[in-house]
């Protein structure tokens, strides 16, 4: 999951977020993608912001709903079955248990253990795929390119934008592309015009 963008992710909350929350999130988003607001606004912003509420509303849809929850949320490895939200269970401190010391054994299980963190690992793939990132608001952006381990250039499209969270409209290279990691992702990004309704 660490890669993946979650719909906690697309509407800004956390897993543990009520209804209520989720519902106030989505308003906040949404609203930034009324008619009013596109108004004038070229062909290619219009179709991703078409794309951005199709997101927003099944974001909106899975988690107000109990069940859906739920199984997005073993889905996308949010919780265990059985477990809900629940912290996990401490880990015991190795070594001093009910004041007696390492066994010989015990001690040779957390030597090899130790030897196997510092064992080299083979590095994480040089190029990758190159996420979708159109029609994601710019905060959710930022956050999946920068766990795909790519640089981040921004081209803002609107001359005197409105202090919102931006739209991705576009990017470069295109999606599914494979590219170096550390290599620049440019992403064209909008923001309704100040004085938009």
């Amino acid at each position: 999951m660490s890669g993946a963008v979650t719909l906690y992710d697309i509407l800004g909350v956390l897993p543990g977020a009520s209804v209520d929350e989720i519902q106030d999130a989505y308003q906040d988003k949404a609203i930034l993608l009324a008619p009013g607001r596109l108004s004038g606004a070229p062909s290619q912003v219009v179709a991703a912001a078409d794309r951005a509420l199709r997101i927003l509303e099944q974001a909106r849809r899975v988690l107000c709903d109990p069940d859906g929850r739920g199984r997005y949320d073993e889905q996308a490895g949010i919780s265990r079955p059985g477990t809900g939200l629940e912290a996990p269970e401490p880990i015991p401190e190795p070594g001093w248990e009910g004041g007696i010391p390492f066994t010989g054994e015990q001690l040779e299980e957390a030597l090899g253990e130790l030897l196997d963190l510092l064992a080299p690992h083979p590095g994480l793939p040089h190029r990758v795929v190159v996420p979708d990132v159109r029609g994601l608001f710019a905060s959710v952006c930022f956050d999946v390119v920068s766990r795909a381990g790519f640089q981040l250039e921004t081209v803002r499209l609107t001359e005197h934008p409105m202090p919102v969270d931006g739209l991705v409209v576009d990017q470069s290279p295109k999606p599914g592309d494979k590219a170096h990691r550390s290599s620049t992702l440019t992403v064209h990004v909008w923001h309704p015009p100040e004085g938009a309704r």
